[in-house]
């Protein structure tokens, strides 16, 4: 993996045992990992000016995670966006790489399959910051 000393991996989900879940992988390999219930306490925490990788639930109350990654993008927040679902729901998927998401994970998803996720989205970060 491909580590920036001051890269948090942001998981947003509004399940509890996911966030937890999440948070006992991502630490597990390596990283720093901070999780929120909802897409408003993300954005209030002001973690979207903070170097990271945003993992996304797409279905949450109030603010959804395609919503959050639009508002992410006007406000020209250059975070890479993992999302995550447990509904099957192709136009969602579409919308979300269209948009520049790294991927899109159903749930459950292989354990792995995140992390190989996360760490094309640090491949990700580590160029951006190389230009």
């Amino acid at each position: 993996m491909t580590v920036k000393d001051d890269t948090t991996v942001f998981a947003v989900d509004d399940d509890e045992s996911v966030r937890l879940a999440l948070k006992r992988l991502i630490r597990s390999a390596g990283l720093k990992v901070e999780t929120f219930a909802s897409a408003r306490e993300f954005l209030n925490a002001g973690c979207a000016r903070r170097t990271g990788i945003l993992v996304l639930d797409v279905r949450m109350p109030e603010m959804t995670g395609l919503e959050l990654q639009k508002q992410l993008a006007r406000s020209g927040a250059e975070i890479p966006v993992i999302f995550i679902s447990a509904h099957e729901d192709s136009q969602a998927v579409e919308l979300a790489l269209a948009a520049g998401a790294v991927a899109f994970l159903y749930k459950p998803f292989d354990d792995q399959d995140l992390l190989t996720a996360i760490d094309r989205a640090l491949d990700q970060t580590a160029n951006d910051g190389a230009d």
